[in-house]
């Protein structure tokens, strides 16, 4: 009874297995084609589901059906115009000929050095065929001019070719030369480009002079700035203080006048009037006159010696 229902087993096992291995199934991302013994059996399955084959003789060489990524390594490259500089890059691929890719580079592996081989060479005869300006600027687009000092970028030179039009070359050439390879290039770009360290060094000290320059400039227009205010500040000054004295020349006049005025008045008065101004005036001319430093000899005939003998 065992013996019987293990050789019921056997035939289920074998069919399970040969029916396992005569089917694979595709995702959404994935393509196919079918090989036996190393070479290419049928049309490249591209339709996600079930797929068939023959077991054990037939294998599946599965491949990406989504955008892949290149990106070149940084070279350097000189320009038309004799400027070495590092242009990196990067480009966008797809299969879309699974079984010509099979046939001519086998794998994922192979096509990106293939498209190294490709993508440099091309990007370094573009380089070489065009001038800096037109690899680092698209259009002729006219600069903002912000500062007083940014004045010098209004005689920007004219771009010839402009990067968009680099880079669409690049691509156009590079897909003609995959055409036989089962892939198409989607997209070309500039990723980066630099001087190299020796040139970009003199750059840097070229763009610190030139901001040196402007800074000087800008210090010696805030100093012409400051000697201006200060010389304002002065004139105002000094208008302010010669009004001030003017008005206290004035003032002062006046208050002469009116005390002139009250002595003219006393003075007339009387006798007795006119003997006080006298000797008020007398003693405000010694007191104004004399000091502990000072020494005066007086006659006998003098107004002040007569005045001080009657102090006494």
């Amino acid at each position: 009874m065992n013996r019987s229902y293990l050789y019921m087993l056997i035939p289920i096992a074998i069919a399970l297995i040969v029916g396992f291995g005569s089917i694979f199934v595709l995702s959404e991302t994935q393509q196919a084609i079918v090989t036996q013994f190393g070479k290419p059996v049928g049309a490249p399955r591209t339709e996600p589901g079930i797929h068939f084959k023959v077991p054990f003789v037939q294998k599946v060489q599965y491949f990406d059906k989504r955008f892949l990524a290149w990106d070149g390594d940084p070279n350097q490259v000189p320009t038309k115009d004799k400027k070495f500089i590092f242009v990196d890059t990067y480009a966008r691929w797809q299969i879309t000929d699974p079984l010509q890719f099979f046939i001519r580079l086998r794998d994922e592996r192979s096509a990106q050095s293939r498209l190294d081989d490709i993508l440099d060479g091309e990007t370094r005869n573009a380089v070489a065929s065009n001038e800096l300006l037109d690899i680092v600027r698209s259009t002729n687009r006219a600069p903002q001019i912000s500062e007083a000092f940014m004045k010098e970028l209004e005689n920007l030179d004219s771009v010839g070719v402009g990067r968009d039009k680099i880079e669409a070359a690049i691509l156009a050439k590079a897909n003609a030369r995959c055409a036989d390879l089962g892939v198409r290039i989607l997209d070309f770009r500039f990723k980066r480009v630099n001087y190299v360290e020796e040139v970009r060094r003199r750059v840097y000290d070229r763009m610190i002079s030139e901001r040196n320059r402007i800074a000087d400039q800008f210090r010696s227009e805030g100093e012409g700035e400051a000697r201006k205010i200060e010389g304002d500040k002065e004139r105002d000054l000094a208008q302010i203080q010669s009004t001030a004295v003017r008005d206290a020349a004035i003032i002062r006049g006046k208050a002469d006048a009116e005390a002139t005025a009250i002595y003219a008045s006393a003075y007339n008065k009387s006798p007795q009037a006119r003997d006080l101004y006298t000797f008020l005036k007398s003693m405000e001319t010694l007191e104004k006159s004399l000091d502990g430093q000072t020494s005066i000899i007086l006659t006998t005939d003098s107004e002040l010696f007569r005045y001080l003998k009657k102090t006494y």
